[in-house]
């Protein structure tokens, strides 16, 4: 190892839909967080970790800060919280599109009690002309102390490993943290479960914009025949969770259509992930307003 490694941990904060998730896969190199237009999508602080021949940086992608209505937004507030305990630093983002909020500023409030350097990233620059992301870069300018402004596209991979470099000079000299072909520290069935409700939500975002839930039931090798080369097969059986009857409708489809059309497109980011075949076995199930039971909060691992 070099005398100048470095390591370190890095809070990825924003309020929802800022770009956080696309900006950490971005960072990897690899998708590890799922993505999606809406809050909540990101339901835990998953550790994405940026490998480097001079050092690590393991982010933390942390859900969006927002006003709760049940109780599991307050606990994904906690989360956020929690997350800025002893990290080395924070990059706060803001997308150039979006004028800055109420909600940025209390966050700003927030992120100051970490302690750490702050940077100031601007997301989707890429949705804003020359002129607009200037003005942008002036109004984050003002609304606070940060270590860098730095404006990026996660979507075309512009100024992303400029940020990276830019945070991992700031980091303390340290042994690696995590193996050296680490991506992240989220474990297999999180990142199943994580795909199995990126791809329930798919279309139907609006009607179903928080309510889904999913718990990894089984998950086990099938047993290979003599001379079977081909790579193996995983049993995989999982419980998809809605908060009503009407909902339940809604994720199966008419004749099971949308339900297949889930497994199909889960199926194919878990293959991935495992480097095997999948065999899928979906299941839905009612959890009646579990976003509000402290009991079934507790079940689907909140």
């Amino acid at each position: 190892m070099s005398e100048d490694f470095r390591a370190g941990f890095v809070a990825i904060v924003g309020r929802p839909n800022a770009g956080k998730s696309t900006l950490t896969n971005a960072m990897v190199g690899e998708k590890i967080v799922i993505t999606a237009n809406q809050p909540e999508t990101t339901r835990r602080a998953v550790r994405g970790i940026v490998q480097r021949p001079n050092g690590q940086l393991i982010l933390v992608d942390t859900p969006g800060l927002h006003r709760p209505r049940t109780l599991l937004g307050e606990r994904l507030n906690d989360m956020v919280r929690d997350s800025l305990e002893d990290v080395d630093a924070v990059v706060m983002c803001l997308p150039a599109d979006e004028k800055v909020g109420p909600g940025d500023k209390y966050l700003l409030g927030v992120v100051a009690h970490a302690n750490a350097p702050v940077y100031a990233v601007i997301t989707k620059v890429d949705k804003v002309s020359r002129d607009a992301l200037a003005a942008k870069i002036i109004e984050v300018s003002q609304i606070g102390d940060f270590a860098e402004i730095v404006p990026v596209s996660a979507v075309k991979d512009e100024q992303v490993d400029l940020l990276a470099s830019l945070i991992l000079q700031k980091m303390p000299p340290s042994p690696p943290l995590y193996p050296s072909d680490s991506v992240t520290d989220a474990s297999e069935e999180d990142r199943i479960a994580d795909l199995i409700r990126e791809a329930s939500l798919e279309g139907v975002r609006d009607e179903l914009p928080h309510s889904i839930a999913v718990v990894i039931e089984e998950m086990e090798e099938r047993p290979r025949r003599r001379g079977d080369n081909r790579p193996p097969i995983v049993d995989i059986q999982a419980s998809i969770f809605v908060e009503r009857d009407s909902q339940k409708g809604i994720v199966i489809g008419k004749g099971g259509s949308r339900l297949r059309t889930v497994g199909s497109q889960a199926r194919a980011g878990i293959e991935q992930i495992l480097g095997k075949r999948v065999f899928l076995s979906l299941r839905v199930k009612v959890a009646k307003d579990w976003q509000r039971d402290p009991k079934q909060l507790g079940k689907l691992g909140f």
